[in-house]
Formats: C-alpha cells, sequence, structure tokens
C-alpha cells in the first residue's frame, strides 16, 4: 500500500509529533514518582491514560480510524500469552490498554531513552539483552511465568523486532514455549498500523488500521511445536488477508 505525504498528512505529522513529545515528556518526569508512591496494580491504569490519550489525539490529528474486530476472544480475568505482529509504535501503546494488566517483552535500550523508558519500568517489562539468546530465553520463560502468575498477561512479539508491512520474518517459539510452561493460552493478533505509523520516520499518514484477534490457542496437553505452528499459521494467513 503506497502513501502520498499530503499536504494534510504534514499537518497532522507536525502537530502530533509536538503532542507526542510534550505528553511523553511529562509522563516522563512524573513516572519515577508514580511508581514509588503506588502498588503495581494501580501503575497501569494510571499509565493508561497517557495511553489512550496519545491513541486519541493520533487518530483525531492524523485522519485515522481503527477498525478492532474479535474482541470476543479476549477472556476476562484470565492471564494469556499476547502475541502480535510488531509494525509501529502505535500497537505498544493500544495493547497496554486493550489487555490490561500487561507486562511487554522488550529490549533492555528501551528502558533507558529519556522519559518514554521511564514510563515502562512503571509496569514491569520484561527486559531481555537480545545479543544473548540463551540467557533471553531463561529470562522470557522466568519473569514471564511469574508475571502470569501473578494474573498479569504477557506480550511478545514473535518477530523478534519491528517488520515493515509486507515483509516476513522467521517466528520465534518464545510465545509458545512460555504460554505451554505456565499452562495459559496464546491470544493472537495482528494488524496493518505500519502503514500509517511507520518505523523509523517522523511522517503519519491518514488511513484505516485493521487489528484482528484471534481465537485463544490453548496449550493444555500440547506440546511446543503444535501450539507454536498453530499461532504462526493463524497470525501469517491474517496478515496476508489485511496487508
Amino acid at each position: 500500500m503506497s502513501q502520498s505525504f499530503t499536504f494534510r498528512a504534514l499537518l497532522g505529522s507536525l502537530s502530533f509529533g509536538l503532542c507526542y513529545a510534550v505528553l511523553t515528556a511529562f509522563s516522563g518526569v512524573f513516572a519515577p514518582i508514580i511508581g514509588w508512591l503506588l502498588p503495581l496494580r494501580l501503575r497501569q491504569p494510571l499509565l493508561n491514560i497517557h495511553n489512550k490519550v496519545l491513541l486519541f489525539l493520533f487518530r483525531l490529528l492524523c485522519g485515522v480510524r481503527v477498525d478492532i474486530q474479535g474482541k470476543e476472544h479476549i477472556p476476562v480475568g484470565r492471564p494469556v500469552v499476547l502475541a502480535a505482529n510488531h509494525q509501529s509504535e502505535w500497537e505498544t501503546y493500544l495493547l497496554q490498554v486493550l489487555i490490561t494488566p500487561i507486562s511487554t517483552v522488550l529490549k533492555k535500550e528501551l528502558l533507558s531513552i529519556p522519559f518514554f523508558g521511564w514510563g515502562l519500568r512503571m509496569v514491569q517489562p520484561i527486559a531481555i539483552d537480545r545479543s544473548k539468546r540463551a540467557g533471553a530465553l531463561k529470562q522470557i520463560l522466568k519473569q514471564g511465568k511469574e508475571r502470569l502468575h501473578d494474573q498479569r498477561s504477557v506480550l511478545i512479539f514473535p518477530e523478534g523486532t519491528r517488520t515493515a508491512p509486507g515483509e516476513e520474518k522467521a517466528f520465534n517459539k518464545g510465545a509458545a514455549m512460555l504460554a505451554c510452561s505456565a499452562g495459559v493460552p496464546i491470544l493472537p493478533l495482528v494488524h496493518n498500523a505500519g502503514h500509517v505509523w511507520p518505523g523509523r520516520t517522523w511522517k503519519r499518514y491518514p488511513g484505516t488500521i485493521t487489528v484482528v484477534i484471534g481465537p485463544l490457542i490453548e496449550t493444555q496437553d500440547r506440546g511446543v511445536a503444535e501450539v507454536h505452528e498453530d499461532m504462526e499459521n493463524w497470525m501469517k494467513a491474517t496478515m496476508a488477508a489485511h496487508p
């Protein structure tokens, strides 16, 4: 899907970029204070105010519509391993709001970003060193099970890194391994936000983001390879249907 950078897109990108910077700085300054004063169960609802405002301003200023399909598949009162494709920063904000509370598996360098990283620290992310693959997997399994047993869902991007729309990367088995080890289901989700909020650029485009939430993939009495195959097949087929 090609995008033309119109005058409307320019105005939206500049105005949203300004709002994004101000909101992130404001939230980042107060994040350490909030993290120190409030128990964990209250931090994410408070941080989600920031996320909701940011998502609203993005839709309003950049002319974006969001179509979410399959909300009925989100379980109530049951933690899951949320497996999603990763195309932009947008889904990292939406998924915090969509399923709460949730801990995200991310690269540890993100926690060092001023303001943005300070906010992330509030909600117990699983920050891994991607250069140490074996150690990172052990950390995901150990800390992921702790989060799930505490009734916090865990967000994993099986592709491991941000991928542009239309590109394919191999899916790692971390989500299936954690889900099977903890005895919880995988909730697969795909979207095409990379068209309107692409990575590594300040440009934003008007358009429609389609989010599709799939049926739960149960793990009881099933092997990692089988669960991973079900997850990967559904996600890749759904991404192909919503390019």
